[in-house]
């Protein structure tokens, strides 16, 4: 049966109020990070993981949690560390034996298997564990001695990375980095909020966030951002922003001498999936460009490398992207 407009014009309403209470619930344990907040929904909404970026004590740990309880997940943490193995992550074959004598292997889930995984600091951990979670990520199953195992569905990894201290860090390669579908920096609070944390988080009682979806109508959600219609302006901004930001071919001078390597169709992928769950985060049914604009960042910056010459010459990736960003749009 074909679906009207009218239908999901009423979709699209409920969802916007299910996600305005999810929004609010989240805000009662994390002040004052509304984008951050928006901007962490959207990827999972949009079907994808992401990737914290901020200093240690900015509540990265208690958004995951937050967000966990919420979206009705179950979730998981694993502390990466240098001696971290990829079984401690994905699980491992142990040989049991039953009372007969007979041996056998059974394979014993690791913390991976579960629908929200925070990975926290993880550069911390060899690039031989990091390859770990990649099929995970890309494909939601893990290989095993040759069998695959699939993961809980809906499945979303948000890690956590340090950008000050570099020593005993392992940098993430191209390859994981392409598979978070956003990269949300974690600034430090302004003073007011700041104050009201010091205020409500050193008591005796401390509010907690209530569920406000399950595993289900998360999937819904994500199945009706996938609906969600995008006008051939919106669809054009996006392409321009993506092909721009490639060394080689690019109208931008700077793109052709300063950047070593650029997003690739996996970005414009995520750019178009992105701004759908940030328009039906703002009670919008399709995208405008404003929503390029304001995504434009957190989906290409870490889909981007610079030279060694760049830096001499004061340029930034944020800054170009952002640059990028605003002719396309």
């Amino acid at each position: 049966m074909t679906e009207t407009p009218e239908q999901m014009v009423a979709e699209a309403e409920r969802a916007g109020a299910l996600l305005a209470r999810a929004r609010a619930e989240i805000g009662r344990t994390i002040f004052g990070q509304e984008r951050v907040i928006e901007l962490v929904l959207a990827g999972v909404l949009a079907g994808g993981h992401v990737l914290l970026v901020g200093a240690p004590g900015l509540a990265k740990t208690k958004l995951v949690a937050a967000l966990a309880t919420v979206l009705g997940l179950d979730w998981g943490r694993v502390q990466f560390t240098p001696d971290l193995m990829p079984a401690d992550i994905v699980g491992s074959e142990i040989l049991d034996q039953d009372d007969a004598g007979r041996r056998s292997f059974r394979f014993v889930p690791g913390p991976i298997f579960t629908r929200l995984l925070m990975a926290d600091e993880i550069n911390r951990a060899s690039p031989r564990t990091q390859s770990a979670l990649l099929q995970a990520m890309q494909e939601h199953q893990v290989t095993v001695a040759g069998q695959a195992y699939a993961l809980p569905e809906p499945f979303h990894v948000l890690a956590t990375q340090n950008p000050i201290e570099h020593e005993g860090a392992y940098p993430l390669p191209e390859a994981q980095l392409d598979r978070f579908l956003l990269q949300v920096d974690v600034p430090y609070p302004d003073a007011e909020t700041e104050r009201r944390i010091l205020v409500e988080t050193t008591g005796l009682g401390e509010q907690t966030p209530s569920a406000v979806l399950d595993a289900s109508s998360l999937i819904a959600l994500q199945r009706l951002v996938r609906r969600m219609p995008v006008g051939e302006k919106v669809l054009a901004a996006i392409l321009e922003l993506v092909r721009s930001a490639r060394p080689g071919g690019s109208p931008d001078p700077r793109v052709n001498k300063h950047v070593a390597w650029g997003p690739g169709p996996r970005a414009g992928q995520a750019l178009m999936l992105a701004v759908r769950a940030r328009a039906l985060l703002r009670g919008r049914l399709a995208p405008a460009l404003d929503d390029v604009t304001a995504l434009a960042r957190p989906a290409l910056v870490h889909r981007m490398a610079l030279s060694f010459g760049a830096r001499a010459d004061g340029l930034d990736v944020e800054g170009l992207v952002d640059d990028l960003a605003s002719k396309a749009a």
